[in-house]
């Protein structure tokens, strides 16, 4: 059903190249490995691929875009997101809205997503309770040009435990709508292994899983671990079977630990990571995803008491433990938890870790190299020859103001060209 709803956006532009190439002129390209900036620099396209940069001569009839005074960049990646929701208050439609209304929100959310320059994201869970894997469904209608959006890792359902931060009915539906593994609501190493496979089976990229209690969700806990280390390793060792990786919502600190050791790909928020846990992460080659800029984007007002409550007592906890992290070298990657940071405004994460102790540059790489990294995509995260042609442009130069990243005016995904609204003329 989803498929064929998702079907009825076709109408929405998809701008694609009119030749077989494109050539790209700007004012500066960033090395984001080096930080050294290229200028004047003329990057050739064809296909989905950058097949030079700097070339010797370009075809005769190659689409010309000239970008004067922006610097080109890598199109940017966000390693956790929700498509499905809009706001911090989605407890109140998740339990009356169909699946069909949560595709449609999923796809306007995504399509604001691309042209704030993200070309790939990972959605972290579809929230709605739902046998349908609406992110599955719209990543799927992305991939086939039904409708815009960047590149999507969806996992499906989270899994976690009954009545605990993932489980959807906790505190609004109880003896009423009682879910199970299917719906990611898993209890013992079985039932975690069959909710693994119910995600797989349909569609899901990426597996993620709920280590602790959280804010958004009506545990009295903000940290407390809530799935077993058993029932982390089993999700872990079954997702891995398949070729995929998984993420781990932990916000306390023996959570954190015992989904470091069960061999997760990354640690989500990580609110009260420390010295031995990020040695035991670098060790392991464990990602930090902090979603630090929601810290000063969530919208409190009007959430129930508790999480109001847990917000304010975790939140600034964990922004000191990052600036903690970013000087002990942790590998860290760029998530914002949108849309608690607004989606289509993305960016501004990188300005909230900038704001929390990385350099621009680290910044930069969080949000490009690094999750490129962590969702093992080595076609991606920079812009040298040979891989895909993910490419954006921000006036100025976001080393000396890492704010101008969220200006983009530019996007280009996998070679077609989206922002701005008009293709440039053929000379």
């Amino acid at each position: 059903m989803i498929r064929l709803l998702l079907g009825l956006l076709m109408g929405i532009p998809l701008l694609a190249s009119a030749g077989t190439s494109s050539v790209i002129r700007a004012a500066a390209l960033l090395d984001v490995e080096s930080g050294r900036m290229l200028q004047n620099p003329v990057v050739l396209v064809e296909g989905d691929k950058i097949v030079d940069i700097n070339p010797t001569a370009v075809p005769g009839d190659a689409i010309k875009i000239d970008l004067p005074g922006m610097t080109l960049l890598p199109g940017f990646m966000d390693a956790h997101v929700h498509l499905t929701i809009s706001d911090a208050q989605f407890h109140k439609t998740m339990l009356t809205e169909n699946s069909a209304s949560a595709a449609l929100r999923a796809a306007q959310s995504a399509r604001e997503t691309l042209m704030g320059g993200f070309t790939t994201v990972r959605d972290m869970g579809q929230v709605y309770p739902s046998l349908d894997l609406i992110t599955v469904s719209v990543a799927d209608a992305i991939a086939k040009g039904q409708i815009i959006g960047p590149q999507v890792i969806a996992s499906g359902h989270a899994i976690g435990i009954n009545g605990g931060h993932v489980d959807p009915t906790m505190g609004y539906a109880e003896g009423r709508i009682e879910l199970d593994w299917r719906y990611g609501v898993a209890d013992g190493v079985e039932e975690a292994m069959k909710a693994t496979r119910y995600q797989i089976k349909h569609g899901a990229k990426a597996i993620k899983i709920s280590a602790t209690a959280g804010v958004l969700s009506l545990e009295s806990s903000v940290g407390a671990q809530q799935m077993t280390d058993q029932e982390m390793r089993a999700v872990v060792e079954e997702a891995e079977r398949h070729g995929l990786k998984v993420a781990a919502h932990a916000h306390g600190a023996d959570g954190i630990m015992a989904a470091v050791l069960a061999g997760v790909a990354s640690i989500e928020h990580g609110s009260m990571v420390n010295r031995d846990i990020i040695r035991e992460m670098k060790k392991n080659g464990t990602y930090l995803v902090p979603t630090t800029g929601l810290l000063d984007t969530i919208e409190l007002e009007g959430l129930e008491p508790e999480m109001q409550a847990k917000a304010n007592h975790i939140l600034p906890l964990a922004a000191d433990n990052l600036r903690e992290a970013i000087k002990a070298g942790a590998l860290i990657a760029l998530g914002t938890d949108a849309p608690l940071v607004p989606h289509g405004k993305n960016a501004y994460e990188f300005e909230a870790m900038v704001n929390r102790g990385m350099t621009p540059l680290q910044s930069i790489q969080a949000g490009t190299i690094r999750t490129a990294d962590l969702f093992g995509l080595e076609d991606r995260g920079k812009l040298v020859k040979g891989l895909r042609a993910d490419i954006v442009a921000v006036p100025g130069n976001p080393l000396e103001d890492i704010k101008l990243l969220q200006q983009v005016g530019f996007v280009m995904k996998a070679g077609i060209i989206y922002r701005p609204a008009r293709l440039p003329q053929v000379d």
